[in-house]
C-alpha cells in the first residue's frame, strides 16, 4: 500500500484582460492586524498623480509566502541577468522617476 499524500493539483484560469496584465511602477503597501493591502500604481511623465490600476488584498501569510516567492524568484533573475541596481545616477533615492518625490506632494 502507498502511504504517500496524492498530489493536488490546482487549475488556474484567466481572462483575457487579466492576461493583458496592467503596467505598475509604483507600489503602495499598507496593512491592519488582519490583512495587507498592495496598490499598484502608474505615473506618467508630466501627470501630479498617480492611477492605482491594481489593488490586491491579502492575509498576513499570504503576504508572507508572497515575500519568499519574490525573494526566491529576484535570486533566480539575478544569478540569470546580474544584480538589479536600486538607483539611477545622480538622482536622490527616495525620487520616483519623472520627478516626482513621494516626501513632497503636490497640490490639486
Amino acid at each position: 500500500m502507498d502511504n504517500q499524500p496524492q498530489k493536488k493539483e490546482l487549475g488556474i484560469e484567466i481572462t483575457k484582460e487579466t492576461a493583458a496584465g496592467n503596467y505598475s511602477n509604483l507600489a503602495l503597501i499598507t496593512h491592519s492586524n488582519s490583512e495587507f493591502i498592495f496598490d499598484f500604481a502608474r505615473v506618467l511623465p508630466g501627470y501630479p498623480k498617480a492611477q492605482v490600476v491594481s489593488r490586491i488584498i491579502m492575509t498576513p501569510e499570504h503576504a508572507k509566502r508572497l515575500l519568499l516567492a519574490l525573494r526566491d524568484n529576484i535570486g533566480k533573475y539575478e544569478s540569470q541577468h546580474g544584480e538589479i541596481s536600486l538607483g539611477t545616477p545622480g538622482m536622490p533615492k527616495n525620487t520616483i522617476p519623472f520627478g516626482f518625490n513621494p516626501n513632497n506632494t503636490p497640490e490639486a
